[in-house]
């Protein structure tokens, strides 16, 4: 049976710094909230406490986890909360012991009992895992697990995740071949043929107004990125870097909207190696948001929240005369790939390591700008090989469980393997080409089935090792 995934789906408006470990346990905190609604159950509760597993509780506290589930549980929206007073909050449900329950009924809940770290289990279904008890004092308590799958997605112990099933799209993909296969069928591109299947959510101009709102999250990010400095939270003192580098590029003078900034990035650009260090600056300056709990797009996750804005940033800013008539396309394109992705292996950290973020992201993104460029079906898909190809094996090894060692440069790197990509792909022939993207994405999950799980966002090898730093320190 396949899948039907919405571009939605694989772009959601949030906050940093994990779509794993800071808006799957969010969103999950909401579906819980949900089914306390739906059975009248709300008023009733007394208590809760949640127990996290595997790289949940590994890495949950450098990765936001303990206050994506505080607001989940008070009720607010990872794409609406304010961030500003993300931290006032935390710090008022700390100091008082106590907090509103779907922002309606207050319970109290002590953070330093009521979530419960548990560092040497795991669930066998998936390593982010999550069990919410529920106690209603004279009445039976309610329990219930959920996991996070990667890139926000959510599924509840003994739930299939049915509505991905049941949608019955008229160009039906599981995989590459499949994708390919009704593209040479009915002679659409790839971003025509996706829109076509994202009819069946919505109109047309829904999609469209939507995946602009997620292009103007996305490069706001960036223009606030470049606006801040500073230490990063978390303890390990990582100072940001994407304001010091605008200011290399364009000098000391502010920008105080958008507009002029881009119109200034475009007039400054030229030469390669301006271009490598605005495609870097755009990138780090998205991830540097996210390890801040600013507000991102999850691309298809927070981690590798900054290729996709970098690769779009430069094909409208770079390419085609600032044409952003591209960026719809892009953003289809960059979609469908990463849900072939979801469907044949991973886009979790926690499951595949770091190859399935920003591995997945960059062949997002190296499809995206190929199709864009000029290039044909196969030669996107081709691009997109190519860029997860050399990502293989990518460990995902955070220091401290922070979003930031090594994950901020990554990517850079992954912007710039993808805009390399692109560009090889348009000077092959793809029929020629020995490695498809589908024996990729079976390899990439074979890869991920074999790495060891202390390359799995735990903080357990790696770069977390050689730079150890205490959980209780961040």
């Amino acid at each position: 049976m396949y899948q039907a995934i919405s571009v939605f789906d694989m772009f959601k408006i949030g906050i940093g710094p994990s779509s794993s470990h800071t808006l799957g346990p969010w969103r999950a905190a909401a579906m819980l909230l949900h089914e306390l609604r739906q059975t009248d159950k709300l008023y009733h509760v007394k208590r809760i406490r949640v127990t996290l597993y595997g790289s949940l509780a590994k890495t949950g506290k450098g990765h936001g986890t303990d206050i994506a589930l505080l607001m989940g549980l008070s009720g607010e929206h990872p794409e609406t909360t304010d961030v500003l007073t993300l931290q006032d909050k935390i710090y008022k449900i700390k100091k008082i012991k106590s907090l509103n329950l779907a922002g309606q009924h207050a319970i109290p809940f002590d953070p330093a009992h009521d979530l419960v770290f548990a560092y040497s289990q795991s669930l066998s279904y998936h390593p982010n895992g999550m069990t919410f008890f529920v106690d209603f004092g004279c009445h039976d308590p309610f329990v219930k697990t959920y996991f996070s799958i990667g890139g926000g997605f959510v599924e509840a112990e003994g739930e299939l995740n049915t509505g991905e099933e049941r949608k019955l799209l008229p160009f039906p993909i599981n995989t590459a071949q499949d994708l390919l296969h009704w593209c040479m069928k009915t002679g659409l591109s790839i971003h025509e043929l996706v829109m076509e299947n994202e009819l069946s959510w919505r109109p047309e101009s829904e999609t469209v107004a939507g995946l602009n709102k997620i292009w103007i999250t996305m490069s706001s990010c960036i223009f606030n990125g470049v606006n801040n400095s500073g230490i990063l939270p978390g303890g390990l003192q990582v100072r940001r870097r994407a304001a010091d580098l605008n200011s290399k590029l364009l000098g000391p003078k502010p920008f105080t909207d958008r507009t002029s900034w881009l119109e200034a990035v475009s007039s400054a650009g030229g030469d390669f190696s301006s271009t490598l260090n605005w495609v870097s600056c755009f990138a780090i300056a998205v991830n540097e948001e996210n390890a801040a709990f600013g507000r991102v797009v999850t691309a298809p996750t927070n981690g590798a929240a900054g290729v996709i804005p970098a690769v779009l940033q430069y094909l409208v800013t770079f390419c085609e005369g600032n044409d952003e008539s591209k960026v719809v396309p892009f953003l289809l394109t960059a979609a469908e790939i990463g849900s072939i992705f979801k469907k044949g292996a991973t886009i979790s950290a926690a499951m595949g390591g770091c190859q399935a973020e920003i591995g997945v992201s960059s062949a997002m993104a190296a499809g995206a700008l190929c199709e864009a460029l000029g290039g044909t079906q196969r030669q996107s898909l081709m691009a997109a090989e190519i860029a997860m190809e050399h990502h293989l094996g990518l460990t995902c090894d955070p220091v401290g469980g922070l979003v930031q060692i090594p994950c901020i440069e990554r990517n850079t790197m992954g912007a710039i393997k993808a805009i390399t990509a692109a560009q090889l792909a348009l000077q092959s022939a793809p029929d020629f080409a020995k490695v498809s993207l589908d024996t990729v994405i079976k390899t990439m999950w074979d890869t991920a089935k074999d790495m060891s799980s202390k390359y799995k966002e735990t903080a357990d090898g790696g770069l977390a090792q050689h730079i150890p730093i205490s959980l209780s320190e961040c």
